[in-house]
């Protein structure tokens, strides 16, 4: 029930992130610069929302919590038809990127308690599921788009609403998932004083940029200054995106337990050098060489994408105290939001900007974060907080 719940509530992001830049310029009459300022002002409504919503999930229940979060989502989705001046913009955005990140960190305890003894292999299935519904709701979005009509965009986020409500009448099916016994005053945002815990949130954070190579700059890259062939774009989407939904939970297997999941961020790290390398020879060659090139680097990237989630899945979920799931989740969750907040200007700069050598030294950035991976997972091992065994 909560597999079919994420489905769904994922076609709704699908149809609300791939057509929300023309929803906003396009129906709703905003400029670019707006809506790219709004946008990223948006996307740091998460660093408060997750944390907050994680506590309380824990203290008060995570099913009601999280089906709270996805009916607050589906409000202000539907509230975007509104939507005509900067303000308004502003407004609804930053309320739903706070939900979302409210939603996000309120469901962890779900997914610990439901996932057996494995729940990162448990939160891998649902992230198969996740780009399943992601492509459904971007190829619906692509029609919109085709069309572009205000009924159609209007139709976009007003389904984007629906799958909201659909979603939350699923999870309060679930069963109840009781919050476990707070140890104490004492504890309170324990999660914020846990430096080991925010060392790995800082470090996956930052490996995290590595969700807009393929998406932002790679675009930009084959466009601008390869003889690869339009096309490959969409091949390079549909090649992720499906390598993701069949081999995400085979990639999961044998990253459970806290040392596996730091050799494993290893590996992804050292995947991302060899594919940033590859893309950064691209320029000067032939076009059908460059594809070929383009499809190989992206088979690779895709593998560090795998080792990299599945590694993060057992580590957010691992190393946090059974009382405190939600708290600490809705925390790890922040290195998503950072690099979704940094990645566009750091990978303009050195992608675009700085040409092949920027890719090399983007490579070699992603190859740190690996390599030190281990270490700090250690670190973060030797110093769980005393009563999580309780």
């Amino acid at each position: 029930m909560l597999a079919a719940a994420q489905l769904v509530n994922n076609v709704g992001n699908g149809l609300y992130v791939t057509g929300q830049a023309l929803f906003f310029t396009r129906s709703a009459g905003l400029p670019v610069s707006q809506v790219s300022v709004g946008l990223g002002v948006s996307s740091l409504c998460g660093f408060v929302g997750g944390v907050a919503a994680g506590r309380l999930a824990d203290r008060r229940g995570s099913r009601e919590t999280y089906t709270v979060t996805l009916l607050c989502q589906g409000v202000v989705a539907a509230s975007l038809v509104f939507v005509h001046s900067f303000l308004t913009f502003l407004v609804s955005v930053c309320l739903l990127q706070f939900a979302q990140a409210a939603s996000f960190a309120a469901r962890g305890p779900m997914i610990r308690a439901l996932g057996g003894g494995n729940p990162a292999a448990f939160r891998a299935y649902l992230r198969s599921l996740t780009n399943v519904g992601m492509a459904v709701g971007g190829a619906a979005a692509a029609a919109v788009i085709q069309i572009d009509t205000r009924p159609t965009y209007l139709a976009l986020v007003l389904g984007d609403a629906f799958t909201y409500a659909v979603s939350a009448v699923l999870v309060s099916r679930v069963p109840r998932v009781a919050p476990m016994p707070d140890p104490g005053q004492g504890d309170r945002w324990i999660t914020l004083r846990d430096l080991p815990y925010l060392s790995l949130t800082t470090l996956d954070g930052m490996m995290c940029m590595q969700y807009a190579v393929l998406v932002f700059a790679l675009p930009l890259w084959l466009v601008g200054d390869t003889n690869a062939p339009g096309w490959l774009i969409g091949a390079v989407a549909m090649t992720n995106t499906s390598l993701c939904v069949f081999l995400q939970v085979r990639a999961s297997r044998g990253i459970a337990t806290a040392a596996a999941a730091g050799r494993a961020m290893r590996r992804a790290g050292l995947a991302f050098l060899a594919s940033t390398a590859l893309f950064a020879l691209l320029p000067g060659l032939p076009g059908w060489v460059a594809a070929l090139t383009v499809l190989l680097a992206t088979v690779v990237h895709t593998a560090g994408e795998l080792w990299q989630t599945s590694a993060g899945f057992e580590l957010s979920y691992g190393l946090a105290p059974p009382h405190a799931v939600g708290e600490y989740t809705g925390v790890y969750n922040m290195g998503f939001v950072f690099a979704n907040a940094i990645a566009p200007p750091v990978l303009g700069l050195l992608c675009i900007s700085m040409g092949r050598p920027g890719w090399f030294v983007l490579g070699l950035v992603f190859m740190s974060l690996g390599l030190v991976a281990p270490p700090v997972v250690r670190w973060a091992q030797r110093n769980r907080p005393v009563h999580e065994t309780a």
